[in-house]
């Protein structure tokens, strides 16, 4: 199962009316999201720098990016556009970001209990 990070930025002065915004977010987001692969979504904000840090897994890379074209998540980002910098598509700027670390509990080729590497038994 893909899991998936990036960077967005809220605009100056717009954390609280984002997080008001995903408290919660709409219904027909959610099922979109649930209905596209997404097991678990999460976005978390640097109050300090107005950066979002969002994680999410997801059945697969495909699903995820059919998301993009929905009419649901298309009327998200336009909602969304006041309140954090956008690309011409509307969609939010965001960055991928690289998994450089991951650990899982009882995961038979980790490297922490029960594992088969270096520190594994």
């Amino acid at each position: 199962m893909p899991r998936k990070a990036f960077r967005m930025s809220v605009s100056e002065g717009a954390a609280g009316e984002y997080a008001r915004r995903h408290q919660p977010i709409w219904q027909a987001l959610e099922r979109v999201l649930f209905d596209h692969g997404v097991k678990t979504y999460s976005i978390f904000l640097d109050p300090g720098s107005n950066d979002l840090f969002a994680y999410v897994e997801v059945d697969s890379d495909e699903q995820w990016e059919r998301i993009a074209e929905t009419s649901t998540c298309q009327r998200w980002w336009a909602y969304m556009r006041d309140v954090m910098p956008a690309n011409a598509d509307g969609s939010p700027v965001s960055r991928d970001l690289r998994e450089v670390f991951h650990i899982k509990r009882d995961d038979p080729g980790g490297t922490g209990p029960g594992g088969t590497g270096p520190g594994g038994t």
